[in-house]
């Protein structure tokens, strides 16, 4: 064993100093570790003050919301005079430029009506797309007639905003997408654009339904929906409830709480883990409530008092316990009729303050107990409709909106209201590949007309949208050191941006938005703060700090760091928003300051292979349309050389990218001079050297032609993980500032392309260079190569030439070097799991458990079996024919001509089918939580030998670390099976909760703030405006479509 242990060491050591001579020459790490050590007496480290720091970042985020602020409100003002001027014109007649049919033509080459010429040009301050930047365009849902008379005169009283969009947008360049939401159901958006409908016809965005809208158009509500479950709701009633259910939930946020209770002889709350409660309204119990919903079934006779007690009682308890809201309260009575005594528990529970709205929605065409459930809503301060069809419940759900919105409008209450992160959908922005995520400003458009004034008539409401991206730009990485960064989230909880978050995820080729992207907490991205100190204080608002020792997740969680993080955190005043800053302790608080001068800077910046980081903030250039164009380093050199005296740069950071440029510039002439000397029978070595600078500098040179390189991606956008980006470092680098002085970290690279996916085929090796200035040291920058595998493999096979079992394999286990090609890339543990196992149990490899609260995973049960059309041969049938009639139906609506004044009702009822419809889908993937194992190697045990027991044989192995390097070399007896030892897998593992683990889960209140105003009653409001008998003429058709969604063999 001695012997055998002596000659591993011996490999290794060749090997080692092998490879450490090849990447050192290639590199150049030395040079460039003996330029900062030849500048160090010009260099000072400065320690960062956290405190300091966030408060600084929010003053600058504070500052740039505030002028979006500006200029909402100017629209406010701009809209209310208009509307204040204007008087109703019912038989106006008004062409304006409507979004869809703008420059369309007929078949003879004529313009369609409303479909004008409009000039449209590419513009780069609005990711590229066609816009008019001098006027806006109108937008509306397919269910709304483009030339109603309440569209007509909404339209022309809001042309009065264009001045007012150009004027912003003059005064603020840095001004995205402005926009007027009318309560009428248009949108006004600045700057103009075509709108395209979706693959149906179907124009499905409604302003209307928008988070945006819906919060600044009512304060926080507390809402229990009661919906009829007895015999009489069958069928078409049934479809119809069901939707107007779905519809309802749509219409609530974040700062909302809800239940459902089912009613019949008895009462259901259809989740029984939420009874006696509120829950939050967020995405994930919105869609839970819903497949509860679609669950329901219908039988008994419906007593609703019971259900009115049960929702009064809940509300009640709520209010006094100060949760939920502390604002609106109201109950939504969903039934075809209301007959038993009901009086008697508003007496008891609601009159005469009336401090519970009800809102009652009478389900089909019966009107025999229409003037009962109107009195249920005019004696409650709610509203009544009539919904008798799936198209009729967008509009009338609507109502309750208006209604909410009363008591703020009469008292002229003007909130400026945030949202939560959300990715725009709207059709012109849907075929990102990337989508941003945003927040937007809005504040409600109010009537002034005094003989409306009782009647709280809400215009609509503007907003402009505020790119999360451009907002985090104002803390600036290279302040933050290579593992820092800077987050948000809202008074909620939830995270509006963070390096961890992921808004997307991957189902075969098709990338998707997760469904509860915008409601991810911050416990479950920062998962190490057990106690909840950091997010509490956080929603708080308050300023201060904590530490955490922290478990750093890399390489699409492969790998991982151990760090300790210290958090500071502030408020970024009026708004809703807290902002947190993350420091690593060591390194990652000291900055490295150096000075150079202009000229000598300069000249080193005109490298034609230095590159900056594309996604940082050198310069302000998205303030003038000439600035657009230029690229960062552009426009560095044309503020430091004088040609332009308007640009606008951080002179910190270009201070230290002169520095950085002229201290690596040197190395630029050694990897030139080392190119030069190499013949073209040369052995093919490394294809590239590579460094970055914590100034986001950086700089790559060829040693061999493009086509030849083994990893084309690699330091381009297409690989973000290889380039400096607004959120991290390289992992090159990070990876690099956690290695020893003087050591190389190695990682293997995937192949591109679909022939070879995942096979590897190159490998990098990176070092970080480290300054140490009074007893202080800041890593200033990372440098390495980027070498062809079969060279890593021929230096391996010359160093050892045995015949016993060997492997090369980094700090987390992955395998580089083996004689089976098959197992190169994969886990150690796959390819022999005795060993991995045995390496554990000695401690040379440790196992760490990680988390991943935002996972996406199979559901556990499934209710249908993908059998039963088979042994069920008669539900096949009916399967069949429900398809069969959904299609002849849909084909007949859209030849229908019923309604033609309405628009175009066909395409309007089609529209509602397929949102009806679109929840009801079974998603392959839904969120779950996962954990999952990352082993590490124990840099303290740097050798290791021992026997493994495999049954009939005995298994012998040594273990040695290869110097300067983060490899190990592994050498086994390859005459011993020991295939009886199971693999051992990196792989996630669904969490399961048992159910009163879930329920209870499910049932927790996290720690949130409220929302400062609350607008709930007003003493002048007219309550009186309860709502009557609703619009009933609708197509036959329209009537027929719901048929799909009820039928017995649905």
């Amino acid at each position: 064993m001695q012997e055998t242990d002596g000659r591993v060491k011996l490999w290794a050591d060749i090997f080692g100093g092998d490879l450490y001579s090849t990447v050192t020459k290639y590199s150049g790490s030395l040079l460039l570790q003996k330029e900062y050590k030849d500048v160090e007496p010009r260099l000072g480290i400065k320690e960062v003050n956290g405190l300091v720091l966030v408060r600084k970042f929010s003053e600058d985020m504070e500052t740039m919301l505030r002028r979006k602020v500006e200029a909402i409100q100017n629209l406010v003002e701009a809209a209310e005079e208009a509307d204040l001027n204007h008087e109703f014109n019912e038989s106006l007649v008004f062409d304006y430029y409507n979004s869809v049919l703008i420059n369309e033509k007929d078949k003879n080459g004529n313009y369609v009506e409303l479909g004008a010429a409009f000039v449209l040009e590419a513009n780069a301050h609005f990711s590229d797309l066609r816009v008019n930047t001098t006027r806006s365009t109108v937008q509306l849902p397919t269910n709304v007639y483009n030339k109603g008379p309440d569209i007509l005169n909404g339209v022309y009283m809001s042309e009065a905003l264009n001045p007012v969009f150009v004027e912003n947008f003059q005064r603020d360049p840095t001004l995205t997408w402005q926009y007027f939401g009318s309560s009428a159901g248009f949108f006004r958006i600045f700057p103009g654009i075509k709108w395209t409908p979706d693959e149906n016809g179907v124009i499905a965005f409604d302003c209307r339904n928008r988070g945006w809208y819906i919060q600044a158009a009512t304060s926080p509500k507390d809402i229990v929906i009661l919906v009829d479950m007895s015999g009489s709701m069958k069928g078409l009633r049934m479809a119809i409830a069901k939707h107007t259910i779905s519809t309802i939930l749509d219409t609530l946020g974040e700062n909302d709480f809800v239940n459902i209770i089912a009613y019949n002889d008895y009462i259901h709350y259809i989740e029984p883990c939420f009874k006696g409660i509120l829950v939050q309204a967020n995405r994930d119990n919105r869609e839970h409530f819903k497949q509860l919903v679609d669950e329901l079934m219908v039988k008994g006779t419906g007593v609703v008092s019971r259900a009115l007690t049960e929702a009064f009682g809940v509300l009640k308890q709520f209010q006094e316990a100060k949760q939920g809201s502390l604002c609106n309260q109201a109950i939504m009575l969903i039934s075809d009729g209301a007959v038993d005594d009901y009086e008697p528990v508003f007496e008891k529970y609601n009159w005469p303050d009336r401090k519970v709205r009800v809102f009652t929605y009478l389900i089909g065409r019966e009107v025999t107990f229409a003037d009962r459930m109107r009195w249920i809503a005019c004696s409650n301060k709610g509203y009544y409709t009539q919904i008798s069809t799936l198209a009729d419940a967008q509009e009338n759900v609507m109502e309750y909106l208006h209604v909410l919105s009363r008591p703020m409008v009469i008292n002229r209450d003007r909130d400026v209201t945030w949202t939560e992160a959300y990715m725009d959908s709207k059709p012109f922005t849907s075929s990102a590949q990337n989508p941003a995520l945003l927040t937007t400003v809005a504040m409600p458009v109010f009537s002034k007309k005094n003989e409306t004034r009782s009647h709280g008539i809400l215009l609509g409401v503007v907003g402009s949208d505020v790119t999360l991206r451009e907002l985090m730009k104002l803390a600036p990485r290279y302040k933050l050191g290579v593992h820092g960064y800077a987050f948000l989230n809202s008074n909620n909880g939830y995270v509006l941006s963070h390096p961890d978050l992921r808004p997307l995820y991957r189902e075969g080729k098709k990338v998707r938005p997760r469904p509860n992207y915008n409601s991810v907490d911050l416990s479950e991205v920062e998962w190490e703060d057990h106690a909840e100190t950091l997010r509490t204080a956080m929603i708080n608002g308050e300023t201060g700090s904590v530490s955490m020792d922290v478990k750093v997740p890399l390489d699409a969680g492969k790998r991982v760091l151990s760090l300790t993080h210290d958090y500071f955190f502030t408020d970024i005043s009026d708004t809703p928003f807290s902002l947190g800053v993350v420091l690593s302790q060591g390194h990652g608080e000291y900055i490295l300051l150096g000075n150079t001068s202009v000229e000598e800077g300069l000249h080193d910046l005109l490298h034609p292979d230095l590159r900056l980081a594309s996604d940082w903030s050198y310069c302000v250039t998205d303030t003038d349309t000439d600035h657009r164009k230029l690229s960062q380093l552009e426009a560095m050199v044309r503020f430091l050389s004088g040609e332009d005296a308007d640009l606008e740069c951080d002179k910190e950071l270009v201070q230290e990218v002169l520095f950085d440029a002229v201290v690596t510039a040197p190395l630029e002439a050694y990897w030139t001079a080392l190119a030069l000397n190499l013949s073209e029978k040369s052995e093919h070595v490394v294809d590239m050297a590579f460094l970055g600078t914590r100034a986001g500098l950086l700089r790559s040179s060829l040693f061999v032609g493009s086509e030849k390189v083994s990893d084309r991606k690699f330091l381009t956008p297409e690989d973000e993980a290889s380039i400096f980006t607004v959120d991290r470092f390289p992992l090159w680098y990070r990876r690099a500032a956690e290695q020893p002085a003087g050591s190389f970290v190695f990682s293997l690279r995937p192949a591109e392309g679909p022939g070879s996916p995942g096979k590897p085929v190159a490998v990098t090796a990176s070092t970080a260079i480290a300054v140490t200035v009074d007893k202080k040291t800041a890593i200033v920058a990372a440098v390495g190569i980027q070498m062809h595998l079969d060279f890593l493999h021929r230096a391996f096979w010359a160093a050892t030439r045995q015949d016993l079992d060997c492997f090369v394999i980094d700090d987390n286990g992955f395998v580089l070097v083996s004689e089976r090609p098959q197992e190169v890339g994969r886990f150690l543990g796959e390819a022999d799991g005795a060993l991995l196992t045995q390496l554990l149990g000695m401690g040379v490899f440790s196992q760490v458990t990680m988390y991943d609260y935002q996972a996406m995973c199979k559901p556990l049960n499934h209710h249908h079996s993908a059998a039963w059309p088979l042994v069920n041969p008669i539900s096949a049938l009916l399967t069949t024919a429900r398809w069969l009639a959904n299609e002849l139906l849909l084909l007949l609506l859209q030849w229908s001509a019923w309604g033609a004044w309405r628009g175009d009702s066909g395409t309007q009822a089609k529209a509602v089918f397929h949102h009806s419809h679109k929840h009801k889908k079974q998603e392959v993937l839904q969120p779950c939580d996962t954990e999952y194992p990352v082993f590490v190697h124990q840099t303290a045990i740097q050798e290791a030998n021992g026997i493994i027991g495999c049954g009939a044989c005995q298994k012998m192995f040594v273990m040695q670390q290869i110097p300067h390097s983060n490899l190990l070399l592994l050498v086994t007896d390859s005459t011993c099976d020991c295939s009886v030892f199971p693999q051992v897998l990196q792989e996630a593992i669904q969490i399961k909760y048992n159910a009163s683990v879930k329920c209870d889960r499910m049932r927790s209140q996290k720690v949130r703030r409220r929302p400062d105003s609350c607008h709930a009653f007003h003493p002048e409001e007219n309550a009186q405006d309860c709502g009557g008998t609703a619009h009933t003429s609708a197509s036959l058709l329209q009537l027929l479509l719901p048929l799909c969604a009820w039928a017995p063999w649905a």
